[in-house]
């Protein structure tokens, strides 16, 4: 009996696989993900890495030393759980310094909270306020995780393009010459739309929102009593005398807006995820529930590090020795080395007025890599992935910046990222010239 009894219940374990699905219906269609693609293609085929945007370089020395002074010494609190919303001298500096930016009092407790990394406060924002049959409204192109993360909480985005316009006199476009028609946004406003997503200085382009354009979409926001989701992790990072200016700053915006920062992009320390939402309590207090309920915490020596590298900001605001100040000038000398690369290799570079990045057209290297008929593949994807294995060379399709129905418009584009050493950026141009001598070779 026993024997028959074993038997039994083998072979109903063999029957009991399943065979229903077993993944939420939110997770249909967004389960693809370029950057685990093109990550691990650069990983294998590139000696130049000008994809993924991250700096190889280190941080700057002062925040190197607070986080090894924080991991290091007496305080042994800091190897611990800190507040859950935000270690308590991290958000009392980000309060002290960005309530200067906004011309108005941050309370530390409720209108900042500390996430892991800026994606983590986006994922916040897209839980916290958008239902089933919200409209969400995406500037395109934009950061890959805006599409999926609106589907995800079960929105519907709605994409308005920028444009780009020729510039005169042959000079080279600039992100500036991506313009955004007024009249269409405005036509995208509805009794359903719940949020803008604003991202300035943009990524992929490289574009700073300038005043008139962001008074604008704030008069939008105001009159349709929708949501501005402003993403600014690169508010540092602009150049040739450009200003970031904070949407949340203008009249009517700081009470339905929440901005999100980086302390990764703020101080060239991506792998340290520490970022922040910041807003009014009415909108913070929902952003915590999700926080609370899926990470809980961020690191607390991470934290104390930003924290201090924070006072030593705010103490030089404005100053040469600002790293605030530094940082883009080193940024646009890198940028302007590849834009000259690029450019005289034939690769025709958008000037970009902000960010690690800068998009270029390759329309010149068509005969290198043919397009395909019928093929479901974006041509800019095939390039990009012949350029990495065949040249060492790598970058991103600017079809990962673009909804499914617009992937033709960025066919001949892709995006590189200039925040890199010297050495690399010279190890690029070498590939681009000798890239450029067999082409014109006989």
């Amino acid at each position: 009996l026993p024997l028959a009894k074993a038997s039994t219940s083998l072979s109903l374990s063999l029957q009991a696989k399943m065979s229903r699905p077993v993944q939420a219906r939110r997770l249909e269609g967004i389960d693809k993900n370029i950057w685990v693609e093109f990550v691990k293609l650069a990983a294998t085929y590139s000696t130049v890495d000008l994809g993924q945007g991250f700096p190889n370089f280190p941080p700057p020395d002062f925040l190197k030393e607070a986080f090894a002074r924080a991991l290091g010494g007496e305080n042994h609190a800091l190897h611990q759980y800190t507040r859950a919303f935000g270690h308590p001298p991290l958000v009392k500096i980000l309060a002290q310094f960005f309530g200067k930016l906004f011309g108005r009092e941050l309370d530390p407790m409720t209108d900042v909270m500390v996430t892991v990394g800026a994606y983590q406060a986006l994922f916040c924002c897209f839980q916290a306020f958008v239902d089933e049959g919200d409209e969400v409204i995406v500037i395109e192109p934009f950061f890959d995780c805006y599409e999926t993360m609106v589907k995800m909480a079960g929105g519907t985005p709605v994409f308005v393009p920028l444009r780009p316009k020729a510039p005169k006199d042959g000079k080279l476009m600039s992100s500036a010459d991506w313009q955004l028609d007024l009249a269409e946004l405005a036509s995208k406003f509805n009794k359903r739309t719940k949020a803008i997503v604003l991202n300035s200085p943009n990524n992929p382009l490289g574009k700073v929102t300038p005043l008139a354009v962001l008074g604008l979409i704030a008069d939008l926001c105001v009159k349709h009593d929708i949501l501005c989701i402003s993403d600014e992790v690169y508010e540092w990072l602009v150049y040739d005398g450009k200003e970031h200016i904070r949407i949340a700053s203008l009249q009517g915006m700081w009470d339905r807006t929440v901005t999100i920062g980086s302390a990764g992009k703020t101080f060239s320390a991506t792998g340290w995820k520490v970022g922040w939402a910041m807003g009014p309590n009415r909108l913070l207090q929902h952003l915590r529930t999700v926080h609370q309920n899926s990470v809980y915490h961020c690191a607390t020596a991470a934290q104390e590090a930003v924290a201090q590298g924070f006072q030593r900001e705010f103490a030089l605001y404005g100053k040469p020795d600002s790293y605030f100040v530094q940082l883009p000038k080193q940024l646009q000398q890198k940028r302007d080395r590849l834009v000259q690369s690029l450019d005289a290799a034939g690769m025709k570079p958008v000037v970009p007025e902000g960010t690690y990045f800068l998009v270029a057209d390759i329309s010149a290297f068509k005969s290198d890599v043919p397009d395909v008929p019928n093929s479901d593949e974006p041509y800019s994807a095939r390039f990009a992935k012949w350029m990495v294995k065949n040249k060492g060379l790598a970058a991103i399709p600017l079809s990962a910046f673009c909804c499914e129905a617009h992937r033709s418009n960025y066919n001949h584009l892709i995006r590189f990222c200039f925040a890199k050493e010297e050495a690399t950026l010279k190890t690029a141009n070498d590939i681009l010239q000798k890239w450029k001598q067999e082409k014109t070779s006989p």
